[in-house]
Order: C-alpha cells, then sequence, then structure tokens
C-alpha cells in the first residue's frame, strides 16, 4: 500500500451542538456545528458524506407536543370513553406509559392486554424457559392477572428493575379509570373483553387491525390515528400519531417530527453553498438492532428514518470481499489479489441481487443501516452530540 492510499475507511463522529428549542434555525444550528466541528478537528467534508440528525432535535424545534389531555380527549373522540381494550402496548416508562396515563384519563375502563413472554421489541415479561415449565402455550393460552401471578410470579425487568405489569395497573387506576390485565398473543381475545379497541403495537398494527375488524370489533384505532391532527391547538402528527414519540415531562408528550424533508434538502444546500460538496442528509430515530443480553429489539419507532435526501434511497450494492478471496482469485495473493479484487470492484453490476459474490452483505435499506449507525455513535443520554457525521459509508475498495 503507497504512502498516498487512504487507510481509513467508514468514520462516524458525534457532533456537538446547542441544546436545541422551540423555533430554532435548525438548518443553520446543524450546518454551523458541522463545520465548526470540520474546522475544530481538522478534518474536510466531502461529496456523499452523512449528516444525520436525530428526530428529538427535529420535534423540539417544531415544538411538536402535545399534553396527556390532548391524548385522553382524542381516544374518546375515537373510542367513545366507555370500556377500551388497550393491546399489545410495550413495557417502557419513557415510550407508554405517558401515553397510557391519556389512554386511561378517556376511558372508565381499560383492559390492558399485554402480550406475553415479551413484548413487541423483546421487553420480557416472563422468560420462555418459565413459559415451558408451566406447560403455558403463549400462542392461544389468554391469561388473567391471578393466573399469570400463581405462575410466574413478581417478574421485574432485567435492566429497569420495574414489574411492568403492576406499574401500569397502578397508573391506569391513578388516572381514574378501572383496570382489568389480561395476557394474550391472539389480537381477538381482548373481544370477550371490549369491542373498542386501542392497539398498541407498533410494526404490526396493521394486521392486529385487520384481524380485530373482521373478527367483530365496534371500533379499532391503532397509536398512528391518535394524535394525528391537533386537538385544541397541539402538536401531532400525520402519518404516525403517537407512535415514536417520548416522555417530555409528567404530562407532555414530544412526538415523532412532522414534515422535516423541507429541513433535509436545506442543510443539504446550506453544506452545498458552503464548501461545494454534495452531502446526503437524514432524520434518524432508533436504531433496528437487538440487543443479545436483554433480547430488546431497538426499534419502538415506527421507522428508522422518517425523512431523508434522495441519495438515500435504496440498499447498499456491494461485493463480499472474502468470497472473491476465497473463490474467484484463491489462486492470487499481494498486489496480484489487490488489482483482481478492485477490477472486480470497479466492473461490478449496478444490481448485485441474486449474485453469488454479493451473499453474505447486507440487504437492508442504507437508512436502516446508517440510521443504526448513528443510534449507537449518538447515544440517548448525555453525550449532547445529536448530529451525527458519517464519513466514507459509500466508499469501496478501490477509493483514494
Amino acid at each position: 500500500m503507497s504512502k498516498s492510499e487512504r487507510r481509513v475507511g467508514t468514520v462516524s463522529r458525534g457532533i456537538r451542538c446547542p441544546i436545541i428549542r422551540t423555533g430554532d434555525d435548525l438548518g443553520a444550528i446543524v450546518t454551523e456545528s458541522v463545520l465548526e466541528a470540520a474546522e475544530s478537528e481538522g478534518f474536510e467534508l466531502r461529496d456523499r458524506d452523512v449528516i444525520a440528525v436525530t428526530e428529538s432535535i427535529v420535534a423540539r424545534a417544531q415544538g411538536n407536543y402535545c399534553t396527556v389531555e390532548d391524548i385522553a380527549e382524542d381516544v374518546k373522540k375515537n373510542l367513545g370513553g366507555g370500556t377500551i381494550g388497550v393491546i399489545f402496548p410495550i413495557l417502557s416508562r419513557n415510550r407508554f406509559a405517558i401515553c397510557l396515563r391519556g389512554i386511561a384519563m378517556g376511558a372508565k375502563k381499560v383492559v390492558l392486554m399485554l402480550s406475553y413472554p415479551s413484548d413487541e421489541v423483546g421487553n420480557e415479561l416472563v422468560s420462555l424457559d418459565k413459559i415451558d415449565e408451566a406447560g403455558v402455550n403463549p400462542y392461544s393460552d389468554v391469561l388473567t392477572l391471578a393466573k399469570y401471578r400463581e405462575l410466574f410470579g413478581v417478574n421485574k425487568h432485567e435492566f429497569t428493575g420495574v414489574d411492568y405489569v403492576e406499574y401500569y395497573g397502578n397508573l391506569i387506576r391513578e388516572c381514574g379509570a378501572e383496570c382489568e390485565i389480561i395476557f394474550a398473543n391472539q389480537p381477538k381475545a381482548i373481544l370477550e373483553y371490549a369491542d373498542h379497541i386501542l392497539n398498541c403495537d407498533i410494526h404490526t398494527r396493521k394486521r392486529t387491525k385487520r384481524i380485530l375488524l373482521a373478527n367483530g370489533a365496534k371500533a379499532v384505532c391503532s397509536l398512528d390515528e391518535i394524535m394525528n391532527a391537533p386537538v385544541n391547538g397541539s402538536g401531532c402528527n400525520e402519518l404516525y400519531g403517537l407512535l415514536g414519540s417520548n416522555k417530555s415531562t409528567e404530562d407532555k408528550v414530544k412526538l415523532f417530527p412532522r414534515q422535516a424533508r423541507g429541513l433535509v434538502l436545506d442543510i443539504q444546500e446550506r453544506v452545498l453553498k458552503a464548501t461545494g460538496k454534495h452531502v446526503e442528509v437524514m432524520v434518524y430515530g432508533d436504531g433496528a438492532f437487538k440487543d443479545p443480553q436483554g433480547k430488546i429489539w431497538e426499534l419502538a419507532d415506527p421507522v428508522v428514518s422518517p425523512f431523508f435526501t434522495d441519495g438515500l434511497v435504496g440498499t447498499p450494492n456491494e461485493l463480499k470481499l472474502k468470497y472473491l478471496a476465497d473463490n474467484d482469485y484463491k489462486h492470487l495473493s499481494g498486489e496480484e489479489l489487490k488489482a483482481a479484487i478492485s477490477d472486480s470492484i470497479r466492473k461490478k453490476d449496478a444490481d448485485l441481487k441474486g449474485s453469488m459474490a454479493s451473499q453474505g452483505t447486507t440487504p437492508r435499506q442504507l437508512t436502516d443501516l446508517i440510521g443504526s449507525l448513528c443510534d449507537l455513535t449518538s447515544g440517548s443520554g448525555d453525550k449532547g452530540t445529536p448530529v451525527v457525521l458519517v464519513q466514507g459509508y459509500f466508499d469501496n475498495y478501490t477509493n483514494n
């Protein structure tokens, strides 16, 4: 390898920014923060770098909030305010508990149906081993709260130490509603208890709603249909409603950002004017990956990236270097091997789908892959880097 060759591939940098408030010019702040970081750290922007902005600061700049009272009013309007079946919520103080407060305030009684042994994103209520020991079939068996306690006792979340069964039940009652809790995985099980249903699952919501309506539910709403329009001048999200929301205060919810296509284009244009470089820009939330220890699938947002520039459409189109080295060019080594692989990369087809030489590459959307990288880079705590700059992601072995 010559001294002129670049020895670094993809680099992900967390970019520190000011604390964002409602009404801030986010396009200007993000652009200035990236340019100042480049000057401070001695690197330059290049074409096809990716500037990623966390959804949290986009929603905050937009002022996209609602209150639990707003949620209660919308729930009453959509589901009548009587007995409501609330099914398949995720187990999260940050993500769902604040929404559940509003839901309970909009009902006389809540029949809470929890999936088991875990919620949709992997938060565990009870281990599969305990399910097996009890002889329970989670695909068909419906458990009352009393039966659940008899079989499994108290099970606290591995990381938070919260017994979500008790926590959610107490929360509902504190908001003035009666509460009944059952455990089931078939959507239609709730229809023995209520015919006005709020299904709170994220990625399976359309199927759940279809099954409920086909089996006689009188009214069904998904979380994306609550707060999908303003209530008393509140924020909203036309596409996702309460999906992707987070707790802001004890009675206020930050919603997923809305209509931010203009923001990503604005940042792209500002960087082009300032540097002459054509970068890609995206808004990202949760990454799409699974934790093997806690078994939690991170993606509690409806999508990884709700807004992005056109250069981020599609999936990777890559060759597997080790496949080429072990098969096509197994007789070569050193500079000959490098030259042969480089030539294969330069001549690769525009679409490698189905090619043996691309097997083992990641068949996922670019925005899901890059957004996951950015989520891991920025974290969710006190790093203070809500913007991430990814460089070299679209480079390959031949780029210098």
